[in-house]
């Protein structure tokens, strides 16, 4: 491989990770941030683990990642690239908020041990408005996906 095929890969650890969303335990959604390019993509992981608060009730004997906690996941994902594109972070007078979800797949149960790989793209932003594509596979299979919208609103 020549100099001409290496690209540049920006990482967020989960310090990082936690900077850009207001979100904590239970329920910070994203691990780590593996790549990103502001205005375009971002490809984050969530490690799934059997110690997750909401296996106990679902399901006690299979314990499966909730459906809408994925959504959830890939709409922090969004929201990361939405804070790295307008180079803000999340303050006490404006975040970005999940307002729209079109299209939701679920093709395959994540369970303890998984480790979700969730791709976010930039499909449109008008003003404060963003509409991203989004796909979570693990082991390279296609789990959920959805078009989300953000909204960024001052709460001030």
């Amino acid at each position: 491989m020549s100099d001409n095929d290496v690209t540049e890969m920006n990482s967020m650890d989960i310090y990082e990770v936690m900077k850009h969303l207001p979100h904590r335990y239970p329920f910070l959604l994203v691990d780590r941030v593996v790549d990103f390019k502001a205005g375009e993509y971002l490809k984050a992981i969530k490690n799934v683990t059997v110690n997750e608060p909401f296996f106990p009730g679902h399901f006690p004997h299979r314990p499966v990642f909730p459906g809408v906690l994925m959504l959830e996941a890939m709409a922090q994902a969004s929201g990361i690239l939405a804070f790295k594109t307008t180079e803000s972070l999340p303050t006490d007078d404006s975040l970005f908020y999940f307002v729209g979800i079109d299209d939701a797949r679920f093709k395959k149960p994540v369970e303890p041990g998984d480790q979700v790989v969730m791709e976010v793209t930039v499909l449109k932003r008008k003003r404060d408005m963003w509409k991203f594509s989004a796909v979570a596979t693990v082991d390279g299979k296609v789990v959920c996906s959805a078009e989300l919208m953000c909204a960024k609103k001052d709460i001030a």
